[in-house]
């Protein structure tokens, strides 16, 4: 059977963390079965990805960086910023969620698409991790893709409700690669590095302007610059009831958000690999509905 909606997915990205900690690990045990219930994907849809080569690491972070998690040498300061313990498992697990956007960025070209159960690590710039991210698993795999694929130019669209600074530091001296960020005005992070374009959007901004805008912005822009492949970080973290975000979509809301950047991929025959970002809502289940709206729109628009 042809795999035409591939998915990495592997157990360790549900990370054991202390009782009480507000990362909401449990979505990436609950949103594969979750996939499965909903008839979305089945068993052959779902890739274990390899723990990935470290040069291709090193093409997007520096390596006394990466020795450091390797060795689990980071600071008690670093330590706080990236906001999980630091354990071997943290760092297997980061590793791993980068080689699955890797391989699925990979998968993409031959499929049009591929989703990352987890990812979308944003906050990760090429010498440290903020914000409950490490290693920045979609400018590892754009790195990738550039290297050994010889693709010349690529879109990122970040929708997470915080701004991608580590996507943006990374990669404001490379052409090959444009950032672009719609994101709250005033969240995190609080000082915002400069995408090639940054949207900031006001507090509770809602579904009516909030798709607006990204629907006055999306063509043009994929029209201007013709990309070869888009990533596609689709964080959940923009509905109204997320305990870290500002903004006030819907459920509905977001789901439109992404049939509008799957329409347009589809559209344009653009291939696109998609990483779940964040989710901060108190009820779990809201989550992995939000998230689960993100596949359903991906399969149903570009895998069918």
């Amino acid at each position: 059977m042809i795999n035409n909606f591939p998915i990495a997915y592997d157990s360790c990205y549900k990370l054991n963390l202390p009782p009480g900690h507000r990362f909401p690990m449990e979505k990436y045990e609950k949103l594969p079965k979750k996939l499965i219930e909903k008839g979305i994907a089945d068993s052959s849809n779902f890739f274990k990805p390899n723990f990935p080569n470290i040069k291709d690491i090193l093409l997007t972070h520096k390596k006394n960086y990466v020795d450091k998690l390797n060795n689990l040498m980071l600071s008690k300061n670093e330590i706080r910023k990236v906001g999980f313990p630091l354990s071997d498992d943290l760092i297997r697990r980061e590793f791993i969620i980068s080689g699955g956007t890797i391989e699925g960025a990979v998968k993409s070209l031959n499929h049009g698409i591929s989703m990352n159960i987890a990812g979308g690590t944003h906050h990760a710039f090429s010498d440290r991790g903020e914000g409950f991210c490490l290693l920045n698993d979609q400018a590892i795999a754009a790195n990738y893709l550039i290297k050994n694929h010889k693709i010349e130019k690529i879109l990122v669209i970040d929708l997470d409700v915080h701004q991608g600074n580590g996507t943006a530091a990374i990669f404001k001296n490379l052409n090959n690669v444009f950032t672009f960020s719609m994101h709250g005005e005033k969240n995190y992070p609080f000082k915002k590095e400069k995408s090639d374009l940054d949207i900031e959007l006001k507090d509770k901004t809602g579904d009516h302007e909030y798709l607006n805008i990204l629907n006055s912005i999306i063509e043009k822009l994929i029209n201007k610059l013709n990309p070869e492949f888009i990533f596609y970080l689709a964080g959940v973290d923009v509905i109204k009831t997320d305990k870290l975000g500002r903004l006030s979509l819907s459920i509905e809301g977001c789901k439109k958000r992404d049939q509008i950047v799957f329409s347009i991929c589809k559209k344009k025959n653009i291939p696109i690999q998609c990483s779940m970002g964040g989710g901060y809502s108190e009820d779990i289940d809201l989550i992995v509905e939000a998230h689960t709206n993100t596949f359903l729109m991906a399969k149903n628009i570009i895998a069918n």
